[in-house]
């Protein structure tokens, strides 16, 4: 049987992998452009805008939940959604200087 190796790698690169596979998805993506425009959302709105069923958004939106990338509370059968900027400030922050690292170690090459 494999052997799980996450715990290998660095907390970083565990974080920076948690956020990309947490992006990795079209839909994410369109959740998050509909958060950013209306700044605050509810679910059903999202539902709305996008092609999908409300099942399948609130799976999304559970997947942005857990990877911090969205904050949202519950109030009833409601739920309001936002950006974490936080989150994606400190990530972006990473992310290019990961990108920034790794060309310059590269810059030799072919």
């Amino acid at each position: 049987m494999a052997e799980h190796k996450k715990e290998e790698f660095s907390k970083k690169e565990q974080e920076l992998a948690a956020f990309a596979k947490a992006m990795s998805h079209p839909a994410r993506i369109a959740i998050l452009k509909v958060l950013a425009q209306r700044n605050a959302c509810i679910c059903g709105e999202i539902v709305e805008v996008l092609p999908l069923a409300q099942s399948t958004v609130s799976q999304h939106l559970k997947e942005l939940k857990e990877a911090g990338l969205i904050s949202g509370t519950v109030d009833g059968p409601r739920s309001c959604y936002c950006i974490n900027w936080k989150v994606f400030e400190k990530i972006n922050a990473e992310f290019a200087a990961l990108f920034a690292k790794l060309k310059l170690q590269n810059d030799m090459c072919c």
